[in-house]
């Protein structure tokens, strides 16, 4: 099958115009117009997972996070980075990614982390603009089922999240939570709109020291289970492309990523 027709079918869900400007999103490696027969679905593109991707015979990978994010100045195969472009090339894999159209999507990655917490009364979060007579926002915001406290419910997300640990910004434990907003990846900066539109505690990734301090200084509660909770994409993505395979009659199989790309662990 020709490897554009899935990725048509997949920006109709999730249009590269909505994602944030100058985000390095869509093909990243291959030709759009080569056939493919077995699809590797990952958060991240790293040596381990491309090795992963050879070793099922798979000819391409669909990634969140963007394998380049950043130019490439030179193709010296002693930098890491280099040798796993160049393997892929020489393995002939294709490489497509779908970052912040994805976040923005509705029942794209923020609905994903809503549903993990079980949030009801989900609204978007920051605005991005209007596509096509339909508002999109980064981010989501809604209710618990049941009122809790910030620390209990600090716990309960690293169930949500099947995290070991996490850091938890506030001076106040003890406050009642009911509304909570999530932003998916580094999201520190938008607190404030969490903090503006109702949110009791605001949870997100990758939370900057001095921005902590900014937290605290406004009596805002963040839990900040780490950036690698997007993860939680791997299997919402694999039933969606097995479901449009099914539909449309693809010759193609799709399967989930087995390795952990998180870089930090908890000791």
């Amino acid at each position: 099958m020709n490897a554009s027709k899935l990725i048509e079918q997949f920006e109709k869900f999730a249009p590269k115009d909505i994602a944030v400007d100058h985000d390095p999103i869509g093909l990243q490696i291959g030709d759009i117009n080569q056939d493919i027969h077995k699809v590797l679905v990952t958060l991240d593109v790293r040596p381990e997972v491309v090795d992963e991707a050879i070793e099922n015979n798979c000819d391409m990978i669909f990634s969140h996070h963007p394998a380049m994010f950043r130019p490439v100045k030179n193709m010296d195969l002693s930098v890491p980075q280099n040798a796993m472009y160049a393997k892929l090339i020489k393995n002939n894999i294709l490489v497509y990614s779908a970052h912040t159209n994805l976040d923005n999507a509705e029942g794209g990655m923020n609905d994903w982390l809503s549903e993990a917490m079980d949030l009801r009364n989900v609204e978007g979060l920051v605005s991005q603009g209007i596509y096509n007579d339909n508002e999109y926002f980064m981010g989501r915001i809604g209710d618990l089922k049941e009122e809790t406290t910030v620390y209990e419910f600090a716990q309960k997300c690293k169930e949500f999240f099947n995290v070991d640990g996490l850091r938890l910004i506030s001076h106040q434990d003890n406050h009642k939570v009911k509304r909570v907003a999530v932003l998916g990846g580094d999201g520190g900066k938008f607190y404030s709109i969490a903090q503006q539109k109702g949110a009791d505690v605001y949870v997100t990734g990758d939370v900057y020291y001095h921005v902590g301090h900014d937290m605290i200084a406004d009596n805002m509660s963040v839990v900040d289970p780490g950036h690698h909770i997007e993860s939680i994409c791997k299997p919402y993505l694999c039933e969606m492309l097995k479901e449009w395979s099914k539909e449309f009659d693809w010759p193609i199989d799709v399967i989930k990523s087995n390795i952990n790309t998180d870089p930090y662990q908890f000791i």
